[in-house]
């Protein structure tokens, strides 16, 4: 999947649906209620600040948790305040302070050519980047004020791609619900179609452009 975001969203946000261990489907569709929300203001500056972050380890800046862009019982009932407080001040932490520290080490392997280090960090990198990079896009597809159908480009692309708001829900649901133990439901652009197209990740690993479908 040729990753280029979704269209409301200047093409530079994937909507996400995190699919956690036990999430019960209606659980999950209300979820997806808050999700679908932001869209056209959803994320903007997300890959304008994480990208670079994510760039030459000889220069780089530590990375640091984001703001919410809004109160933490912001989003009540539909998510209430103490999960919203542990999941992004606890657990999304936790992804930030280990991919500094396995940066940190990245670096020092980097310097002392030592190859196996380097491949033994791979997958804390990715496991923690990810992580940290599938969060701070996901926070910010989250509003105290969203719900209904979008509106102008996206919601003619949605029913193009999809043949309605309903069906595009229904399937993202049957994705994101299909995915073993945790992972992520996304709807990205395909630049190379030209078209939304609907993937899923496990764990904490990004939405890339080999992704499929």
């Amino acid at each position: 999947m040729e990753d280029g975001g979704v269209l409301a969203a200047r093409r530079g946000v994937r909507i996400c649906v995190r699919r956690a261990v036990g999430a019960e489907p209606a659980a999950l569709r209300r979820g997806l209620a808050a999700v679908l929300t932001m869209l056209s203001r959803a994320a903007r500056s997300t890959s304008r600040t994480l990208v670079p972050a994510l760039g030459s380890l000889g220069s780089r800046q530590k990375h640091s948790l984001p703001d919410l862009p809004y109160d933490y019982g912001a989003l009540e009932p539909h998510i209430n305040a103490q999960i919203m407080q542990l999941h992004h001040s606890k657990h999304h932490a936790t992804y930030v302070n280990n991919l500094n520290a396995i940066e940190e080490k990245y670096l020092e392997a980097l310097e002392k050519g030592d190859i196996t280090a380097q491949v033994a960090l791979q997958p804390g990198l990715k496991f923690n980047g990810g992580g940290h990079i599938n969060h701070s896009i996901f926070w910010t597809n989250l509003s105290p004020k969203g719900g209904g159908e979008p509106k102008g480009e996206l919601l003619e692309a949605i029913k193009r791609d999809f043949g309605s708001f309903e069906k595009f829900k229904e399937k993202l649901t049957t994705v994101s619900v299909g995915v073993q133990g945790s992972g992520w439901g996304w709807l990205g652009f395909n630049k190379e179609q030209g078209r939304l197209q609907i993937a899923a990740c496990s764990n904490q690993d990004p939405l890339q452009g080999t992704t499929g479908p």
